[in-house]
């Protein structure tokens, strides 16, 4: 792996779960947090060392209303950002 990079969740749109995926070229600190559209916090996915590979989770989103939610990913100087959407 070269670079930082961010996936797209899948599936999207989704109900209940869906997985979000993330490449390291090396060992990071890592950050991976959920925002609501107005840019409130949600939740936090990650948040400590992961070595370097893709990386996948599972976001559980059933306290969650239906909408628009941002993830943002932290690693090392790079910073990335997708949208998903929940659907009830």
């Amino acid at each position: 792996l070269e670079e930082f990079h961010l996936f797209q969740n899948f599936p999207n749109p989704f109900n209940a779960t869906t997985t979000i995926s993330y490449s390291l070229p090396e060992a990071s600190l890592v950050s991976l947090k959920v925002f609501n559209v107005q840019g409130c916090f949600v939740a936090q996915l990650i948040d400590g060392w992961r070595p370097a590979g893709i990386h996948g989770l599972i976001f559980e989103a059933s306290e969650l209303s239906s909408g628009v939610y941002v993830y943002r990913l932290e690693a090392s100087e790079f910073t990335a950002r997708g949208k998903m959407v929940l659907m009830r």
